[in-house]
């Protein structure tokens, strides 16, 4: 099945989630263009770029009905054009989107479920959580830069929730980690799902693999982003990442 074409849509309204993530909830004719049950997968936001090639950054869909869906990001102090969009968006701005791509959930029929991220991947995880029965258990370790920015969600009684506050998100690659070796392993084979800063995801995968034996089959593992770099050269070092990593 091929993607959809990339098109336009409108912007609905606009709401603070938490102090450091932006909720824009987009609407217009194109979203019937959306199978249902898109929630968690992801979209491109395309920005112009002044005559040059267009700017493409990559988001989750967080909810998703009929008429809308919504977006939401994680504010910067050095904002990029995403997050600037979202900032000064008005409503009946438009956005050209691509997408969706594929969605990728934990694997819930596993023992147990670990799923590790950072701001830009709690709208994942928020759907990943949503999605699991309700006999799941297990852990999500979420770093989010304040404590106002712990959010409620909504997840099976027997996964627990551990909030890691880091200020200055990427500056310290083991943040994430050192929450993660806190925890009480359980018996039997876990799914894990990690999304968050490419020095961060190298420290965690260092760690799944080599001391927690976990298998390529039971690991889904990803960077976001990368401190100090845009989308573009990101993607250049996560290719330079997985050439190595083969």
């Amino acid at each position: 099945m091929s993607r959809p074409q990339p098109r336009e849509f409108t912007v609905i309204r606009k709401a603070q989630v938490t102090p450091n993530m932006l909720r824009v909830t987009l609407g217009g004719e194109n979203v019937k263009t959306i199978a249902e049950g898109q929630e968690g997968g992801y979209v491109k936001l395309i920005f112009p770029n002044g005559g040059g090639k267009p700017l493409m950054r990559t988001y989750t869909i967080r909810n998703q009905s009929t008429e809308e869906i919504d977006i939401d990001f994680m504010l910067h102090e050095d904002g990029g054009p995403a997050s600037t969009w979202a900032q000064q968006a008005q409503a009946n701005d438009t956005i050209i989107i691509g997408g969706p791509g594929p969605k990728k959930n934990t694997d819930a029929s596993s023992d147990w479920q670990l799923l590790v991220g950072d701001m830009t991947a709690l709208p994942a995880i928020s759907v990943n959580l949503e999605e699991l029965p309700d006999n799941a258990k297990g852990y999500a370790v979420i770093e989010v830069v304040s404590k106002e920015d712990i959010q409620p969600l909504k997840h099976p009684a027997n996964i627990e929730i551990k909030w890691v506050i880091n200020p200055h998100p990427g500056t310290d690659a083991n943040a994430i980690l050192e929450e993660v070796k806190s925890l009480d392993w359980l018996d039997g084979v876990a799914s894990v799902w990690a999304a968050c800063e490419f020095n961060s995801m190298k420290a965690l995968r260092d760690f799944f693999k080599k001391e927690k034996d976990v298998s390529r089959d039971n690991l889904y593992i990803s960077s976001y982003w990368k401190l100090g770099v845009n989308e573009d050269q990101h993607k250049i070092a996560k290719r330079d990442d997985a050439e190595q990593a083969l």
